[in-house]
């Protein structure tokens, strides 16, 4: 269950974009309008609380997983390098409506990770965080040894998701709980 008191990382502004002041950002959201539909946003520097700031406009860079956003009250590169490594926010109950069998990733951090071994499920560990970059991973620490581990997050590796019932099983290939 998603706590609705708490923020979520939706993207990180890694540079800027020309002189006017435009932001280079890396999304880490799988919705792209966070970084195009104007409307206000939240910035987060380093050990500051979040403030609220107006997107003003926003194209996603052609063959790129990188956004360029205009934000209100920054005019120029001087004022948009002081944003560089700024998070951008939203707030867990401003998450999108999804369709039955959907969830946000989110939902996943503290699931109990099982394994089907001799036809028996084996809690193995639980999800302690995500990883997002190309691939969606869930950092799971397993019980046995309190190492942790990247699972990749796709169908083949995680193929159930219970929300309802707090546990994902999953089927890695031999050798990846080893690493």
């Amino acid at each position: 269950m998603i706590n609705n008191n708490k923020w979520l990382v939706v993207g990180l502004i890694t540079s800027c974009h020309g002189i006017n002041g435009q932001l280079k950002v890396k999304s880490l959201s799988d919705f792209e309008e966070r970084f195009l539909k104007p409307g206000i946003r939240w910035l987060q520097k380093e050990n500051e609380p979040p403030s609220k700031i107006e997107l003003t406009s926003g194209f996603k860079q052609p063959g790129k997983e990188t956004f360029i956003i205009k934000l209100q009250g920054i005019n120029n590169r001087n004022q948009a390098e002081r944003l560089k490594k700024c998070k951008i926010l939203v707030k867990t109950n401003k998450l999108p409506k999804l369709k039955k069998e959907e969830f946000h990733l989110l939902e996943l951090i503290n699931l109990e990770v099982k394994t089907l071994e001799n036809e028996e499920l084996k809690i193995i560990g639980k999800v302690i965080n995500l990883e997002n970059e190309k691939n969606n991973l869930l950092v799971v620490e397993l019980f046995k040894n309190k190492k942790k581990v990247l699972i990749p997050f796709v169908k083949e590796i995680v193929p159930l998701v219970d929300i309802k019932n707090n546990f994902l099983i999953i089927n890695p290939p031999n050798g990846l709980l080893d690493l």
